[in-house]
């Protein structure tokens, strides 16, 4: 059997539109059919929004790419309906180690508090991603769900209007046009879509290049992330190494800047690179190689009227963290639910400039951290070299220095502290579930709270009652995770929150004119 980057799983079919007389009009249209345009249009379709996906390609990505997947997007992979398959096939971890030369440093845990459904991250190769989250589209076209995927579809075309979009699109079998309500491009860093609008990235590239190697081998590493600065097989620079699902191992390694590319690609000189790292005793076999520089890059907005651009078409940001595809998928999932409201004409076409309002911010915060990860990690000055190695020193004696050292900040979610759709705020309760930030998980009696979450506007009423208000009610005692992360010293809780689970506004006590108001503001209409 051929892997399954090499085997078409959405082949070209032709489409009925490529036989009208005139272009066919769809509610929306997504360009790119990887991890994060797969995500939008799942949600669409769950959100009963007919949804036509446009990818050149007719398969999966080649190569692992994104491996690194947050607590964040596994959740938001629960409330499209394929989470489960992706951590049963995935590598959970949660612990990791940073050595500097050849000597451990300390070692971190991203999930020290128990309580949670999902793992602080799993390593899951791109290419089982976007298959699990094909075979969902096949579910829910099952279902009679209007989702439809057309591969070896590339867009050549686009024309903006101020109601719709018109798109050209080639084929195998010659162009044709189609328009959609809304556009939303998730083609990647070198989005066409992007380039036909004339739109293009502010911020900043980086002067070094990274050798990726995907490796098949068996090995004694435990499931961590290692990282090291300056060791001894990669002197002067860095390296990272992660376990991925079929004994393929990621290895990161830094070759700095002035270097030819293509030569340092040629296999032998990858493995001699490779055998100082794991010792000539050590078998393994290449599956992918690749070479990228940094890049903390993201467009001014995100919103172009009937436009909507989110992942790679959006932002970049350097690997070094996991916050690419992992802060794509949180753009869909902001977004969809507001496509949605605004759609069916329950909330105002503002609503969809909160999107970029709120991405945004967390586009700032991911190119921020980036940013300081990768000139920590490549100092390009004697003065920054040596308060990173006096970091570094201190780190393996001295638990303070240990937050001074950044091998890569890795991906959290972010939270909307400032976004115009935030209300109330009960000031006595804890912070970690303020609004403007993902709903924190905790387990019930019978199965998670996140999984009784989301999709839609929600009331949750723990240890107090509240009437639904045209809105659901998920009432629950207060146990002891529940207490713990959501009413701190209050007996009693009430919580309103987006369909994207994110908290809109918190009361220790009820008051129908205030859930009623802040409502509305969640729905931009405050």
């Amino acid at each position: 059997m051929p892997p399954i980057f090499e085997t078409p799983l959405y082949p070209y079919q032709r489409s009925p539109d490529q036989d009208g007389a005139t272009p066919a009009r769809h509610a929306v249209v997504v360009v790119g059919a990887g991890p994060v345009g797969l995500a939008a249009a799942i949600d669409l379709a769950l959100h009963d929004i007919p949804v036509v996906v446009l990818d050149e390609n007719d398969k999966v990505s080649f190569g692992s790419r994104a491996i690194c997947f947050a607590k964040r997007p596994l959740e938001i992979f629960d409330r499209l309906g394929c989470g489960e398959p992706l951590v049963e096939k995935g590598v959970q971890w949660r612990l990791g180690k940073v050595f500097f030369r050849d000597s451990l440093i300390y070692g971190f845990d991203l999930l020290p508090e128990a309580g949670h459904k999902r793992p602080a991250f799993i390593n899951l190769q791109q290419y089982y991603l976007e298959s699990h989250l094909v075979k969902r589209v096949r579910q829910l076209q099952a279902q009679g769900k209007r989702i439809e995927i057309r591969g070896m579809n590339r867009v050549a075309g686009l024309k903006v209007e101020a109601d719709h979009a018109a798109l050209e699109v080639t084929t195998p079998e010659g162009g044709y046009g189609l328009e959609a309500d809304w556009l939303i491009a998730c083609d990647g860093a070198g989005s066409t879509v992007r380039s036909l609008m004339g739109l293009d990235f502010v911020g900043r590239a980086f002067e070094d290049n990274f050798l990726i190697a995907d490796v098949t081998m068996d090995a004694e590493f435990p499931t961590e992330r290692w990282f090291w600065f300056d060791p001894p097989f990669n002197k002067g620079q860095s390296a990272l190494l992660h376990k991925q699902p079929d004994g393929v191992w990621r290895i990161d390694l830094q070759l700095g800047w002035n270097i030819d590319r293509e030569h340092e690609k040629e296999p032998e000189r990858v493995k001699a690179r490779l055998k100082a790292m794991l010792g000539e005793g050590v078998e393994f076999k290449l599956e992918w190689v690749s070479i990228y520089t940094f890049q903390c890059r993201r467009m001014e907005k995100f919103r172009h009227g009937r436009v909507l651009f989110a992942g790679d078409s959006a932002h970049q940001v350097s690997p070094f963290g996991a916050r690419g595809a992992n802060s794509g998928i949180q753009d869909t999932d902001n977004l969809i639910w507001k496509l949605k409201l605004v759609r069916d004409g329950l909330a105002p076409d503002s609503l969809l400039d909160t999107y970029d309002d709120e991405r945004v911010f967390a586009a700032d915060e991911n190119i921020r951290h980036s940013t300081r990860s990768t000139e920590f990690i490549t100092p390009k000055s004697q003065a920054s070299r040596a308060f990173r190695d006096a970091a570094l020193d201190l780190a393996a004696r001295f638990p303070f220095a240990r937050p001074l050292v950044n091998s890569g900040r890795l991906s959290t979610p972010s939270v909307y502290d400032h976004s115009p759709l935030n209300g109330v705020d009960g000031p006595t309760l804890p912070p970690v579930a303020r609004p403007g930030a993902p709903a924190p998980d905790a387990p019930l009696a019978k199965g998670w709270l996140l999984d009784r979450l989301g999709g839609r506007f929600q009331l949750l009423a723990i240890g107090m009652d509240a009437p639904p208000l045209d809105i659901e009610v998920v009432r629950l005692d207060a146990s002891e995770a529940l207490a713990r992360r959501y009413l701190g010293d209050a007996r009693a809780a009430l919580y309103l929150l987006r369909p994207d689970q994110h908290v809109a506004a918190r009361w220790t006590a009820y008051d129908e004119g205030k859930v009623r108001a802040a409502l509305a503001r969640a729905m931009g209409k405050g």
